[in-house]
């Protein structure tokens, strides 16, 4: 199955972090699921890293490279029917990242791996 990661969710299994939920964390091992990465997160971390509000004991793009590699996270980018979708959504998340996570849900159709309770009240499938 497709699964989606929240950017929460990406960085507490790449740090495995306790907050991370043992369902998500049996569904990413699971190499039978397809776990999507989006590049929204990468732009996400790269602002916070940034703003000094994230540190990585690595450089971003060496710790996003070896993650991809070594858990075949499948890279996922932002395109324009991504972008459209979010026209559509209803305002229930200020979050411009978390909504265009939401909008790539919808159109690639696959379920989120997030604990956000903001993600939860779109009519997308999660799981936590």
């Amino acid at each position: 199955m497709p699964y989606l990661l929240d950017t929460h969710a990406f960085l507490w299994f790449a740090s495995d972090d306790v907050n991370l939920s043992k369902t998500a964390k049996d569904i990413i091992e699971d190499n039978v699921n397809d776990i999507y990465l989006s590049s929204a997160s990468v732009w996400e971390l790269s602002i916070k890293i940034g703003l000094g509000k994230l540190k990585l004991k690595k450089d971003l793009d060496q710790f996003i490279a070896e993650n991809i590699i070594q858990y075949g996270f499948i890279p996922i980018s932002i395109n324009i029917p991504h972008t459209i979708e979010i026209s559509k959504l209803p305002e229930i998340h200020k979050d411009p990242f978390d909504r265009i996570l939401v909008a790539q849900s919808i159109v690639e159709n696959v379920a989120i791996i997030t604990s956000d309770k903001f993600i939860n009240r779109y009519d997308v499938k999660t799981v936590w």
